[in-house]
């Protein structure tokens, strides 16, 4: 059987005082990186040391990133622009860049990419931040500010205001209406105020919920969806990723208390293991990813435990960290979507809900883990970076991504999932 994560020995033993966090003082060499001796400096030395070395790899990564995914098109017309896969990713990594050292030459060429992406999406019919040219207007009206090029934002802003949103679309994150609702919010949280304004919005959520309702049940779910013939439940595509986006909105009663049962289905629902299946119709208990399990729909309860103030998401959302993310997390892919880096992001979200030093001593061993045997495991075949092996979602962009972010780990978020 092919084993989907690496054992949790690698880290297991330093478990036993999740508080223990000392400055540890090297009176021989620094240990040999991908040593056992050299993960475990890495976790006795604080935060703030660990950061100077993420700080470090992830301005290495990303110059990797930014040469194979941009510098090597000289002049050619980008194939992918998507956020997840595609040269957008690469924006959207450049901008964190910017955002964690000030490098305005990081701002540029993210904008440069992001007018490239802009023609490359002129034609495309998905709507979605992630995967579609909502994402390329959204994040190039947010990079325009940071340029302090208002004609160059109020160009991208109406741009993003001429996307049609057409019957057909699907409703979930990945592709569909949630996707378009979420390219909205990251307008709105870093524009400041209405500037994608709610009676604007107030239909589309309408429609995800007529939608919903169609397909929900009285005894299980009162709402559901469906992508590629299947009941999804996962962030990506299904039902728990729609549910995340829904409730960053002012919801009517009704709506709430739909999304508040929809949630519990799911709880109510778990597989034995604490993980969750992918869709209704299959209840294997394989995958541990954003996308497909219980990563991703941990990160939905986090959510919810802070917009219904319920402990019982708050216990959920725990359980599947403690669980299914902590034991199995440590995956043979790097990626955010599906791999070690995603699952990062739910243990230090976990740990952001609670203030639990176990769940930040977690994030810290999963991101040191990275940081000290990522890229020597990827070039030994030993790791894998997706099909896109240096894009965002899949790849060592996402890697990058993660490190920039663990720079200051109370403002880490899942890029492009939380706010």
């Amino acid at each position: 059987m092919l084993l989907r994560s690496f054992p949790k020995m690698f880290f297991e033993f330093l478990l036993e005082n999740p508080d223990l966090e000392e400055e540890l003082e090297m009176k021989d060499q620094v240990p040999e990186p991908g040593s056992e001796e050299h993960l475990l400096m890495l976790l006795h030395i604080t935060y703030d040391r660990v950061a100077e070395r993420l700080k470090a790899a992830a301005l290495e990564l990303k110059k990797t990133v930014v040469d194979e995914t941009w510098n090597s098109l000289q002049g050619q017309k980008i194939g992918d622009f998507s956020l997840y896969s595609g040269a957008l990713g690469t924006a959207f990594l450049l901008w964190k860049s910017f955002q964690v050292t000030g490098n305005q030459d990081d701002l540029r060429i993210c904008s440069e990419i992001i007018k490239a992406c802009d023609s490359a999406s002129v034609d495309s019919r998905d709507v979605s931040f992630i995967c579609g040219r909502a994402g390329v207007c959204a994040l190039g009206a947010v990079v325009a500010k940071n340029m302090k090029n208002v004609k160059l934002m109020d160009s991208y802003v109406s741009k993003f205001r001429k996307i049609e949103l057409t019957e057909d679309l699907p409703d979930g994150l990945m592709h569909g209406r949630a996707g378009y609702l979420w390219a909205c919010l990251f307008i709105n949280y870093n524009l400041g105020g209405e500037v994608i304004l709610s009676k604007g919005m107030a239909p589309v959520i309408e429609k995800i919920f007529s939608n919903g309702r169609k397909m929900g049940t009285k005894h299980g779910s009162p709402l559901m969806f469906e992508w590629n013939g299947k009941k999804c439940w996962g962030a990506a595509h299904g039902l728990a990723g729609i549910m995340h986006v829904l409730m960053h909105f002012n919801l009517q009663k009704n709506q709430r208390d739909e999304v508040k049962r929809a949630l519990l289905y799911m709880i109510r629902n778990e597989l034995p293991s604490g993980n969750y299946p992918s869709c209704e119709e299959d209840k294997s208990d394989e995958l541990v990813h954003w996308c497909h399990g219980a990563p991703g729909i941990a990160l939905t309860f986090v959510k919810a435990a802070k917009f219904f103030g319920d402990l019982e998401f708050v216990q959920a959302a725990g359980n599947a960290a403690i669980k299914v993310v902590s034991p199995r997390g440590l995956l043979k892919h790097v990626g955010i979507c599906h791999g070690i880096s995603g699952n990062t992001y739910v243990l230090q979200a976990l740990y952001q809900l609670t203030g639990y030093l176990e769940f930040r001593f977690k994030a810290k061993s999963f991101v040191c883990f990275l940081l000290d045997r990522g890229q020597k495991l990827l070039s030994e075949g030993k790791m894998r970076g997706g099909d896109h092996p240096y894009s965002l979602f899949e790849g060592i962009g996402g890697m990058a991504y993660l490190f920039l972010d663990m720079v200051d780990p109370a403002k880490a978020k899942f890029p492009a999932y939380e706010l």
